[in-house]
């Protein structure tokens, strides 16, 4: 596989770009489809790998997908969930974390798999909690097999969810068709990237399942009914957010649509934007609210808490590489468990590139420096891809070994940074 050339920007990069439908929303839309009482229909699903090992995973657990048109799917649910066959998780969190539950509902056990890299991943406090419930899980990490019948109640579990919010939304998504139905409690540390949760919740609640919170840490849900809901992905707003960030890198102007009623944590990643000095302006459009962003020409250093928003982590690490000062991202630890450790990634880069990143258990220093060309590797993590590419604007010779690994939630990344790029004046 050649390195990938990322483009150098003539000039402030300007206009309007169109993002596909959120990864995350994506996933949780397939799965409640699955899990629903009737037929479904969803359209402006994401198209990326992550998606359809999801769409196989839930296929193999006795869900059909017909494909109505370039973005729009129909969902036959599971009535009962087939055990037996074998899931290909990949390197996706969200395959690993929110099928098992499911699985667990089988007879018969259902085999787990992935890419090397995705054993490195926690998955350990989520498949106890399942046995806890009456699972039968034969190891700990990938791979696994896991299945229960009858002998899986759901009920009340307590689980540590401090390494990833994931495992609380695994369980709230299956949740109501569990016989006992749920009522989850976390110990342990704070919980990452809680608008995923909330994300969650709110899906859940369109879906007609009542999700009670008694507290910061409590979640109940009873057996019910999931409604079937014909519904409208939104675009990924994280993925928005790295396109918008090159307007702050180049000192230009680029819009995308913004929902104002988001599912995704919108409000957080646009203050983002502004803390590195990004001008914003909401503009009405046919198609939705617009978010258009302008750059200064040059960006703030910042001192950020990014626990709640952790995958614009490297997003905001590049753009802090190329900022006037010394900044600081904190709150993000827990992300040395995604894709890859990307704390150490993206200080080897960075570092590598010319700038002075350190790390402590849960932050990062990055102070700017004169950033020079050179092979930006990506971990086969799209947002390390990213970061990369983001540089490469400003930083003649920047070459990413692996632009591939950006399909996980851009199928055609390059295809949208270079058209992006073409627009510089």
């Amino acid at each position: 596989m050649s390195n990938w050339p990322a483009p150098l920007a003539s000039g402030p990069v300007q206009g309007r770009v169109v993002i596909p439908g959120s990864k995350s929303a994506s996933a949780r839309s397939l799965l409640l489809a699955a899990l629903a009482d009737g037929p479904s229909t969803l359209s402006g699903v994401l198209e990326s790998r992550d998606t359809r090992l999801m769409r196989a995973g839930l296929q193999t657990l006795g869900a059909t997908f017909t494909d109505l048109s370039d973005d729009a799917v129909r969902i036959e649910p599971l009535t009962t969930v087939h055990g037996g066959g074998s899931i290909d998780v990949g390197l996706s969190g969200t395959v690993l974390r929110f099928l098992p539950p499911i699985a667990a509902m089988a007879d018969t056990a259902t085999g787990f798999y992935g890419d090397a890299e995705v054993s490195a991943r926690p998955i350990a406090p989520l498949l106890d909690s399942l046995a806890s419930m009456g699972a039968r899980v034969d190891a700990r990490k990938v791979p696994f097999a896991i299945g229960g019948g009858a002998r899986f109640r759901g009920g009340a579990v307590s689980i540590d969810a401090h390494a990833s919010s994931q495992f609380i939304s695994a369980l709230l998504l299956s949740g109501a068709r569990f016989p006992e139905g749920l009522r989850l409690r976390h110990h342990g540390a704070p919980v990452p990237s809680r608008p995923h949760i909330d994300m969650t919740c709110t899906l859940l609640a369109r879906h007609g399942v009542v999700v009670h919170h008694p507290d910061e840490n409590s979640w109940e849900i009873a057996p019910t009914a999931i409604s079937a809901l014909d519904e409208r992905i939104e675009p990924d707003l994280t993925n928005a957010a790295t396109m918008l960030a090159a307007a702050l890198v180049t000192g230009g102007s680029i819009s995308t649509l913004w929902p104002a009623d988001s599912v995704q944590a919108a409000d957080q990643l646009a203050e983002v934007l502004v803390a590195f000095g990004g001008q914003l302006r909401y503009l009405p459009s046919p198609d939705g609210r617009l978010l258009e962003v302008t750059g200064a020409g040059s960006m703030s250093a910042v001192d950020l808490d990014l626990g709640a928003i952790s995958e614009v982590t490297p997003v905001a690490a590049a753009l802090a590489a190329l900022a006037t000062g010394p900044s600081r991202l904190r709150g993000v630890g827990h992300i040395r468990g995604h894709e890859t450790d990307r704390l150490a990634a993206l200080s080897t880069e960075l570092n590598r590139l010319g700038a002075s990143v350190t790390t402590d258990a849960d932050s990062m220093l990055i102070t700017p420096g004169n950033l020079r060309g050179g092979v930006f590797a990506t971990y086969a993590d799209h947002r390390l891809a990213h970061a990369g590419a983001l540089i490469g604007l400003v930083t003649e010779g920047v070459e990413l070994d692996d632009v591939g690994c950006t399909t996980k939630t851009l199928p055609d990344f390059p295809g949208l940074w270079h058209d992006l790029v073409g627009t510089a004046s």
